[in-house]
């Protein structure tokens, strides 16, 4: 019987790495069963897979360091430290947690933001319940002009998300229940694989990509 792959397998984490991978997500899942949520869990988990597979000098930090300064980072996309939202904790609460400095934790946050190029609601890590008011995760260049894809036909929706371009369907998770019924899929977020592109000199053009 062939041995299930070990998460940090899943992950492809190279072997000198996946020790202190699973000394992380070990912190990581501990704090997020107390304060947080799978979501966070989620996120968190995957950016610990991806610094292990960085060059990042994580031999000169705990683990506790590093998974204070991942929750840290995600949490500070996701606008944790606003007390309106839910989950929420402030740096000095997620320090606590992690037992290290606050300091220490926001050193490792800043390494983590400034490597992955991370922006507050950035696309590729913002929670599922966020992604629907996002507007990063929503805006393409249509012939020069700025479009909402959430006010496009459901046929352009579905082929943007067919693309990769947006995470699910807009109109399938508007749609009341009433006239939805039990047969409509609402298509869940796929993780922080998502291709929805970050903003950056220009914009993806939505209907360019469509006509090829």
């Amino acid at each position: 019987m062939r041995k299930s792959k070990s998460k940090a397998e899943q992950m492809h984490v190279p072997k000198k790495n996946r020790q202190l991978f699973e000394q992380i997500v070990e912190l990581i899942d501990a704090l997020c069963d107390a304060h947080l949520n799978e979501n966070y869990r989620e996120l968190c988990e995957h950016m610990a897979g991806e610094i292990c597979r960085t060059h990042l000098p994580l031999s000169s930090s705990s683990p506790a360091a590093w998974a204070g300064g991942i929750v840290h980072a995600i949490g500070w996309v996701n606008f944790l430290h606003d007390p309106k939202q839910s989950p929420h904790m402030t740096s000095v609460q997620l320090a606590e947690g992690f037992g290290v400095s606050k300091g220490t934790m926001t050193a490792k946050s800043k390494i983590i933001r400034d490597k992955f190029e991370l922006m507050q609601l950035d696309p590729d890590w913002c929670l599922p319940e966020l992604l629907i008011d996002n507007p990063l995760v929503w805006m393409f260049d249509v012939d020069g002009l700025i479009m909402d894809i959430r006010t496009a036909s459901r046929d352009v929706q579905q082929e943007a998300y067919e693309m990769g371009l947006i995470p699910f369907i807009p109109a399938d998770m508007q749609k009341p229940e009433s006239e939805s019924g039990p047969d409509i899929k609402i298509i869940e977020f796929p993780s922080s694989k998502s291709k929805a592109s970050k903003p950056k000199d220009n914009v993806p053009n939505l209907f360019e990509e469509l006509e090829e």
